[in-house]
């Protein structure tokens, strides 16, 4: 029986908060790491003085969830709150193993003496690990007023279905995504060498760019390797990416992780899903299919696609008809993983020309919306006998708002031929906005069989969705 001592886990709790000691602070190491264009917004959640509730913060392994809760810690230490007003647990550490989430703030509070009613922040760090932490984090929102609470957690679909399932009104979420286009190209400190000025801007939400080419050459890169903010700074990430990514993202999730939260016996069997998926990202499947070609039973592959969501590997897109009308009963869906770089690290970089390109480019356009949650679920494709339309955009109505077809070359503009479903879609659903179709270069809007159409670079599109979704968040 594992039997840990309150010297020990006194002892891992001051490692884990080295703020707790006068002139302390967070690590160097994540100090000098660059700050998500996420935290701001995350941040202000944080301090926000509305109604009592804890914050979740949502989001796959290695896009930099730990990070940027340090980044917060840092903040609130340079505004002035007391280091030993704040709690930082991680919960997937041994030492914590059996330790409830009020034992260790109850721990917390008995170390330090601090005036009656002083703002508290408590951080537990990848949350899951704790069996029902639902329950305890929501008994000890209720019971601390004064205290706010953060949790991380890396399946977020599980949180989330706990949350709305148990939290009673009493979490909020926030979606960390892999890391935005918008974001690869801060990071390198490259944007303003790419992107034209505010005052250059095409409109208010869309944006130039000063050359194209090396925009496009950015994009290519960060498709293969720009998802994950380590895989940015490290050379030795970017040459062995299958190594990093693969070994120390995909396989913890696919062995260690999704085996413990859900018991799964045969992690092979997950493990071959998940790379057909990946493989096949941005393109429609069945389950039908899967089970077909895995030998694997259709409850079985239903639950693994469940579990691949719930660890934030994948999103699957429900399909529309020719009408934008949902099927009762879909047979087939469209799946996505959520970050381009796993499938370079799984087979192998794709260039500029590579056929297999264009799936990928696709998986790169869907993958910048994951932080704003109200459009991410509002996604679907359309497909019927003659034809399909990669993402439509659904009202609250159920209405369609927006319709777009993602293409890595400039044929479309010039070939009506090419996105002829497009034009069917556009024709026989008004849209809020005109369709647009995504290029390798071309910028233009043109009027085609009455159907006015916008046309714009795939990677300026990709940098324009992940800067406004940003700037309307702040």
């Amino acid at each position: 029986m594992l039997q840990v001592s309150d010297q020990e886990i006194a002892s891992r709790l001051r490692e884990e908060n080295p703020w707790w000691t006068a002139g302390g602070g967070i690590e160097r190491e994540y100090a000098a790491y660059p700050r998500r264009a996420y935290l701001a917004p995350f941040s202000r959640m944080l301090r926000s003085d509305g109604p009592q509730r804890a914050l979740l913060l949502l989001g796959s392994r290695r896009v930099g969830k730990t990070i940027m809760v340090f980044h917060a810690i840092d903040a609130l230490l340079r505004e002035g709150v007391p280091g030993r007003d704040i709690l930082f647990v991680s919960m997937d550490t041994p030492t914590f193993f059996g330790q409830s989430l009020d034992a260790l703030l109850r721990r917390f509070q008995r170390t330090f003496e601090r005036p009656e009613g002083a703002p508290l922040y408590v951080f537990f760090d990848e949350i899951q690990y704790l069996k029902d932490w639902e329950v305890h984090l929501k008994s000890l929102v209720d019971s601390h007023r004064g205290i706010r609470f953060v949790a991380t957690g890396s399946a977020a679909a599980a949180l989330k279905h706990k949350s709305a399932e148990s939290g009673a009104g009493r979490f909020t979420e926030f979606v960390l995504p892999p890391l935005t286009f918008f974001e690869y190209l801060r990071f390198l400190n490259i944007e303003d060498a790419l992107i034209a000025d505010d005052e250059e801007r095409i409109d208010a939400s869309r944006f130039r760019a000063r050359d194209l080419h090396a925009l496009n050459e950015a994009f290519i890169a960060y498709v293969n390797f720009g998802g994950y903010p380590e895989a940015v700074f490290s050379e030795a990430v970017r040459h062995n990416a299958r190594r990093y990514i693969k070994s120390d993202i995909i396989d913890k999730v696919l062995l260690r992780d999704l085996p413990s939260l859900y018991g799964i016996a045969d992690v092979q069997e997950l493990n071959a899903l998940f790379n057909t998926v990946a493989y096949n990202s941005a393109q429609e499947i069945s389950v039908e299919d899967l089970s077909k070609s895995s030998g694997v039973t259709k409850p079985t592959i239903n639950k693994y696609l469940e579990y691949l969501e719930a660890a934030f590997l994948i999103k699957r897109l429900r399909r529309l008809d020719e009408n934008a009308a949902r099927f009762r009963k879909a047979m087939t869906f469209k799946v996505y993983v959520t970050n381009p770089t796993m499938r370079a690290a799984l087979f192998t970089p794709l260039d500029a020309d590579n056929p297999a390109l264009g799936h990928m480019v696709e998986t790169a356009v869907f993958s910048q919306w994951l932080h704003n949650a109200a459009y991410i679920e509002s996604l679907h494709y359309a497909r019927w006998k003659k034809g399909e339309v990669d993402l439509v955009s659904l009202d609250p109505a159920l209405k369609p708002r927006f319709a777009v077809e993602v293409k890595w070359s400039d044929r479309p503009a010039d070939d009506p031929k090419e996105i002829r479903a497009l034009l069917e879609f556009a024709r026989t659903n008004p849209l809020a906005r005109r369709p647009l179709v995504t290029t390798r270069s071309v910028t233009i809007t043109k009027i085609i069989d009455g159907i006015e159409v916008e046309f714009t670079p795939t990677a300026l599109h990709c940098y324009t969705v992940g800067r406004n979704t940003l700037e309307r968040s702040r």
